[in-house]
């Protein structure tokens, strides 16, 4: 079924470090071979050996309206005739920041960059160069990105591997990193009150997905807003996931908080290489050239990721349908998915929000990393199995949301649901036989 995917991973490890460009790919978490893929088309993955999967991971998130979305194909078409790359400004970034400001709330200006991890790393020098302090708190289990600052006890390829304080992270660094649980506001008073004029800003997904989609509880931004406000820290929202996804404005308009600067990753760029930072006006002119920060990148503005995002960020700004749409299917699957495990008598629970979707084999809600962590791995690990080779394509690792896209179908859902049932049952009968 992947003897190609085999020899193109056997070839990899030869010149790339583990054979892959970014660790989860490795399916170090589920085991087996990883899948390496030729195309895609609206909500289908077409694999090297000619295999065909239903897709719930969309890219990490930015296919909301499927893969190969025609205007966006037409639109990257029409940028490399003028040239892939300029290294100079074009009005393609001014149309891009000014129809972003238009949709999130509470934004003012914003700088683009080349990746969420380059947004979320330029956020964090921001905050400390705006309020002249070093310190930071994340959340345990709140993926930002692979840089120093973040990789204190961060989420997905992380928990996937056990390591979450990676070797090369300075001591100085991780000093400047305190960690508290998501959704506590206990915790960051506590680290804020233990810390006065020392901490610059607060980051966190608003809503994680790379411990698996976690909501937050009731008035948890709401506090955090109020705690920054109290103690002069900025509040950074990372909706490099969140982002016009969970809604056109994201976390923000959906939850009704502002947070001080935010984070946007590849959807910006319809998938393409491509992140942005912003804020208010205050904040923001300290960026250089015209403050003292400095932060600069020869792609920043990169044309093909600019038309790109500009043609589908427009049609989530006109289409808002799209977002009903999305919750209506994401609901039937998380309905039916339900169904299936208390059927087969499958301990789970699952969090929702928007078109993200978190599956966790454990009774207890889940609310947070350590709760999170409670997941069965082993037990996901036979469900991600048992769906691949029934055609559906889940995240491969048990710390990460579920993406959907608006390219699939009710039917499509409903093949999802019997493959899941199938798989159930599976595990089940080898659950028996092992006993």
């Amino acid at each position: 079924m992947f003897e190609k995917s085999q020899q193109l991973y056997q070839r990899a490890q030869l010149f790339i470090p583990g054979g892959v460009n970014s660790p989860v790919r490795a399916f170090k978490a589920v085991g087996g071979t990883p899948v390496f893929f030729e195309k895609a088309k609206g909500s289908l993955l077409y694999d090297a050996d000619g295999n065909t999967y239903i897709d719930y991971v969309g890219s990490w998130g930015p296919m909301l309206l499927g893969h190969a979305w025609p205007p966006v194909i037409e639109a990257v078409k029409k940028a490399a005739e003028k040239s892939t790359s300029f290294g100079a400004p074009t009005e393609v970034e001014i149309e891009l920041a000014e129809l972003i400001l238009d949709m999130v709330p509470g934004l003012e200006k914003i700088r683009m960059v080349n990746s969420g991890t380059e947004a979320c790393m330029s956020a964090i020098r921001v905050a400390r160069g705006y309020t002249e302090r070093d310190k930071i708190i994340k959340m345990e289990g709140c993926y930002h990105g692979h840089g120093d600052s973040f990789l204190i006890k961060a989420g997905s390829g992380a928990l996937t591997f056990g390591t979450p304080s990676s070797p090369g992270v300075t001591k100085g660094t991780a000093q400047d990193t305190l960690t508290t649980q998501y959704n506590d506001l206990e915790g960051v008073k506590k680290l804020l009150e233990e810390n006065e004029n020392e901490v610059a800003a607060v980051i966190l997904e608003p809503v994680p997905g790379n411990m698996g989609c976690i909501p937050p509880a009731e008035g948890y931004l709401k506090g955090l807003k109020e705690l920054c406000e109290k103690h002069g820290t900025l509040l950074i929202f990372d909706e490099v996931m969140s982002g016009f996804r969970v809604a056109p404005g994201g976390a923000q308009e959906l939850y009704g908080v502002e947070a001080d600067l935010v984070t946007f990753g590849k959807i910006i760029g319809a998938g393409l290489p491509v992140g942005a930072y912003g804020g208010k006006v205050e904040i923001m002119k300290v960026v250089s050239p015209q403050g003292p920060v400095y932060q600069a990148g020869t792609l920043s503005g990169n044309p093909l990721a600019m038309h790109a995002g500009l043609a589908l960020l427009t049609e989530l700004h006109k289409n808002r349908r799209i977002y009903d749409q999305l919750e209506q299917k994401t609901t039937h699957l998380e309905e039916w998915l339900h169904r299936v495990f208390k059927h087969h008598e499958i301990p789970h629970t699952m969090n929702r929000v928007g078109s993200m979707l978190g599956i966790f084999f454990c009774e207890d809600p889940v609310t947070d990393f350590e709760s999170a962590s409670k997941t069965d791995t082993e037990r996901f690990r036979q469900f991600f199995h048992g769906m691949l080779k029934r055609g559906v394509y889940l995240p491969p690792s048990a710390y990460e949301s579920l993406f959907l896209s608006n390219a699939i179908t009710m039917d499509q859902i409903d093949s999802t649901v019997s493959a899941a049932d199938d798989t159930a049952e599976e595990m089940v009968e080898s659950a028996k036989n092992e006993g």
